[in-house]
């Protein structure tokens, strides 16, 4: 039975915009694996022609994302790149964004490598000072992208007072909620024009889906882009959809036990010899934690940490030496992972940029899971005291 619109987060999960399939009364949305639907004369069909531009089980997932980050309207893509691609298609050569100099290296590369080319500039801003970003805006000035928490540096940005200046400027705002999910925050409800989320992360949940999503409240921005979402055609495909509604409705379980799993991950660390910095803003001392505690439920299931050495080889050394934590890219499964963002997620910054905001060569993020805290911490410990041995 779909949820009402004052139900709890956890209900919408299960619920929001959902319906059992009226054909069958199946309680799980049917995956509708066609690409076609027959149609009794010329434009005479039952809301559905072509499966690129539109699929039921697409259907519920938008109506279900929508539901769950507090807005009006869903719009799903084949991957979270494909998706902010999407969005940058609303502006026109010689429009500028401001983004956060501390971001995806993968949304550095849309923005500066692609994107750059065909005339959409690109500003790069510290985004936790307010007057820095007021002071960057310009004429050309049409979006504010935002990461928060960012990837990887695990900083802060104030989604209201970022969203209460676009306003006054009459620019656009996009959050990527990828690292939060809409269990810990939700952006429109701080004023955010548009939220963004790699779908494969938290939302799917379980590392076997790529996928992409926006969402949004405003009637006009959701009309071009589902245009925009046909017309280009970065759709994914009804298997997918139905692997990420799935995902979403253990997300509120999944999301609050990796975040009991990150906290006793950062105790450790921080009273490791050999880690020089740990950032997560769970930390009292993080600067930006108060915050963080106004506009998240709860500080999430990232944490990154630099060593003493700071040298890749020893990040190389704790990172060959893990059990349970996997090195692999990605982030948001329900297993954990452990990554070197200078050599993979980041590699696309330029060295003296990523240095510049703290993204040393030993930085190591790690995507806290769901398993047994305990032996989380036993397996970080073990490849800490490992890597040492061999330096030795």
């Amino acid at each position: 039975m779909k949820a009402r619109n004052d139900a709890n987060f956890a209900t919408q999960c299960i619920h929001g915009g959902l319906e059992p399939d009226p054909q069958t009364g199946s309680v799980m949305t049917p995956i509708y694996q066609t690409s076609t639907y027959a149609q009794s004369s010329p434009g005479e069909h039952k809301g559905y022609e072509y499966a690129r531009t539109g699929n039921p089980t697409r259907t519920a997932l938008q109506r279900n994302l929508a539901a769950i980050e507090k807005g009006k309207h869903g719009v799903c893509f084949s991957s979270g790149l494909a998706a902010m691609d999407t969005i940058i298609r609303l502006f026109e050569p010689g429009d500028e964004i401001i983004a956060s100099d501390d971001l995806y290296g993968g949304s550095y590369r849309l923005l500066t490598a692609v994107l750059g080319t065909f005339g959409i500039k690109s500003q790069f801003v510290d985004m936790r000072d307010t007057s820095k970003v007021a002071a960057a805006i310009t004429d050309a000035t049409k979006l504010l992208w935002i990461e928060t928490p960012t990837n990887p540096m695990l900083n802060i940005v104030d989604i209201k007072a970022l969203t209460d200046l676009a306003k006054e400027r009459g620019i656009l705002t996009c959050v990527d909620n990828t690292f939060a999910s809409p269990y810990l925050q939700q952006p429109l409800e701080l004023g955010a024009d548009l939220v963004l989320h790699s779908a494969t992360k938290y939302l799917g949940g379980h590392s076997d889906v790529v996928m992409g999503a926006v969402i949004t409240r405003n009637d006009e921005l959701a009309k071009r882009l589902y245009y925009l979402q046909n017309a280009v055609g970065a759709v994914p495909g009804p298997q997918d959809c139905f692997l990420v509604l799935r995902g979403i409705k253990t997300l509120h379980l999944r999301v609050q036990r990796a975040c009991e799993n990150a906290r006793k991950i950062v105790e450790v660390l921080q009273v490791n010899d050999l880690v020089a910095n740990v950032y997560y803003p769970g930390l009292a001392d993080h600067p930006r934690h108060e915050i963080a505690a106004r506009q998240m439920r709860d500080f999430g299931a990232m944490v990154s940490f630099d060593l003493k050495e700071d040298t890749i080889e020893a990040a190389t050394q704790v990172m060959k030496h893990t059990h349970y934590f996997t090195l692999a890219e990605s982030l948001g499964g329900v297993e954990s992972l452990i990554g070197h963002p200078a050599s993979m997620t980041h590699a696309s910054i330029p060295r003296e940029q990523r240095l510049s905001v703290g993204l040393t060569d030993s930085l190591i993020r790690l995507s806290v899971g769901v398993e047994d805290g305990e032996d989380l911490v036993q397996d970080l410990e073990a490849a800490l005291a490992a890597a040492v041995t061999v330096a030795a």
